[in-house]
Formats: structure tokens, C-alpha cells, sequence
């Protein structure tokens, strides 16, 4: 429990933003209600889905608010009468208005997931990776009308490895975001917190992604194809097309010692000749199938060595 529990709103949607849910609800601040974007036809049979901060939310009993947009006045005196101290937001995916990050007391204050100024923007995490950034981290961050830009409160770094992948980057600085989160709003209690603004150096920004980004160029080197796929597996996926059909390639490895004509199939374990070197395509999936090791869709699919893709 928290010597100095706050009233605050939780504003979130994705797995990204649960941990720090928690986190704040075990440190005991009087949580009034939870903001997330509303429930979404998902999956093949569309089933009409909550957002995993609403499910938590409702598992914790507290008071959870879906409104589509904060365009609204009529929204943001609902938001304003909660007289809050202040306002997480992590992920939550709407714009909010001044009216909005004036309403707290102490503000908005946002879980960020990179180190500002570097990616501001809407996807930090694979931008990165598709970079070759050594390190990410988690800025906590005082809210202004602009993308990002405001004041920094606290921040805390995960180093990147050849080994990391969107999956594990995302979870390890939801983690990072849970404790900092909990770290930032014990020192607004206690009135320690020291705003720093961004330096405007360094200004990088996470364009939002789309499904083109996971496309395969053969002639790129596979060092740069291997980054590709752990950057964007699971959303929006790398894939390559063959007679017609998509095949989506959630895992790779690079093969040194293969060459080729870039595109090529060298080998029965679905090596493929790229621009520099060879990627061996671990796991795959094809069109309305299970994702399987390579060899064996290779196998299935009766492609000869030699084939281009």
C-alpha cells in the first residue's frame, strides 16, 4: 500500500497497459474508473472481444468507461466531475483534449515505451527493433497537446539484443512501466517529481505501422530480413507471396554460409538466398493453416531447390 494514495483515472486498452493497472491497484490509489477503447469484432468468427484492460479492470471491480471519442464536451465534463489527482494513460490509443489534460489536478501523465525524444509516436517498440537500436526503455512522461512531446518525469532502459523480439521487448517494458509508474506517482505525492523537458536533439518518430511493412525484399541482406521478422511477429507479420498464396514467416535464422540468387530456395529446410547471405525460415504459416516448422511446410508444399519465391 502507498503512504499517500491518489485518486487517479486509468486510461488503456492493450495487453501493454495491464501490468501497470495492476500495479497501481496493488500500490493502493483509489483507481475511479478505467478508460479503454471499446469492445471490437476480433478473430475469424468476429466475436464482438473486451480489450485486456477492460477485463482486468472488471476482475478488480473497478468502474470502466468506453467512450469512441473525447471530442465530445459532454465527455469531458463526465471526466472532469471524477476530481481526480491525476490521470495514467498507457497505450490508451485516443486524443485527448486540453480540456481533458487539464482536468487532474496533477495532470495526465503517460507511460511512453521508448526513451524520448527517440520514437515519439505510435510504434516505438518495432520501430526500434527495425532500427537496430542496442537499447529501448520506458519514459514516463508529463502529457501536452503535442505527440509525445511533453516533459519527462522518470525513465528506465532495456537493452535490445539479436535475440529480442517484438513479443519480449513489449513485455519486458510493460514490466519497466508498471514499476516506474508506481515510482512516479509515490513522488507526486510527496511532491518530489522534477520535471525535465526533451532535448531537441534526438527527435525520431514511430510512424504508425501497416501490413506493407511486413512484406519480404529478397535483396535485402538477411541480417536486415532476420531483424524484420522479430520486429514486426506478431502485428503486422513479414510475409512473402508464392503462385498467388500468402506465406506469413514468424521466425529466422541466418545461414552465413548459403548464397544464391536472392529469392532462391536453397536447400530442403527452406533456406532462401537474400541480397547478402541466406535466411533459413524457421517457422511459417500458410494461408488458413497452424504455423509449423519450415521443413516441413517446405515439404508439404513440394518445392524444389532452385525454385524462386
Amino acid at each position: 500500500m502507498t503512504s499517500s494514495p491518489l485518486h487517479i483515472a486509468f486510461m488503456g486498452t492493450p495487453d501493454f497497459a495491464v501490468a501497470a493497472l495492476k500495479a497501481l491497484h496493488d500500490a493502493g490509489h483509489t483507481i475511479v474508473a478505467v478508460y479503454c477503447q471499446p469492445p471490437k469484432p476480433a478473430g475469424r468468427g468476429q466475436q464482438v472481444q473486451k480489450t485486456p484492460v477492460q477485463i482486468a479492470a472488471e476482475e478488480m471491480g473497478i468502474e470502466v468507461r468506453t467512450p469512441k471519442t473525447f471530442r465530445d464536451a459532454d465527455e469531458h465534463k463526465k471526466f472532469a466531475d471524477l476530481n481526480l489527482d491525476v490521470a495514467v494513460v498507457a497505450a490508451y490509443g485516443l486524443i485527448l483534449p486540453q480540456a481533458v489534460l487539464d482536468a487532474p489536478k496533477y495532470g495526465c501523465i503517460n507511460i511512453h515505451g521508448s526513451l524520448l525524444p527517440r520514437w515519439r509516436g505510435a510504434a516505438p517498440i518495432q520501430r526500434a527493433l527495425l532500427a537496430g537500436d542496442s537499447e529501448s526503455g520506458i519514459t514516463i512522461m508529463q502529457m501536452d497537446k503535442g505527440m509525445d512531446t511533453g516533459a519527462m518525469l522518470m525513465k528506465g532502459s532495456v537493452p535490445i539484443t539479436n535475440k529480442t523480439t517484438a513479443e519480449s521487448l513489449h513485455d519486458a517494458l510493460a514490466d519497466v512501466g508498471a514499476k516506474l509508474i508506481v515510482r512516479t506517482l509515490a513522488d507526486l505525492a510527496a511532491g518530489k517529481l522534477n520535471p525535465t523537458p526533451q532535448p531537441e536533439e534526438g527527435v525520431t518518430y514511430a510512424a504508425k505501422l501497416t501490413r506493407e511493412d511486413g512484406r519480404i525484399d529478397w535483396l535485402k541482406p538477411a541480417s536486415d530480413i532476420e531483424i524484420q521478422v522479430r520486429a514486426l511477429t506478431p502485428w503486422p507479420g513479414c510475409f512473402f507471396t508464392l503462385k498467388g498464396e500468402i506465406i506469413k514467416v514468424l521466425a529466422a535464422t541466418i545461414v552465413p554460409d548459403k548464397k544464391g540468387a536472392a529469392g532462391t530456395l536453397l536447400d530442403d529446410q527452406f533456406s532462401v538466398a537474400c541480397g547478402a547471405q541466406a535466411l533459413r525460415l524457421d517457422v511459417v504459416q500458410r494461408a488458413g493453416k497452424n504455423a509449423a516448422d519450415g521443413a516441413s511446410v517446405l515439404r508439404g508444399m513440394r518445392l524444389k531447390v532452385g525454385t524462386k519465391l
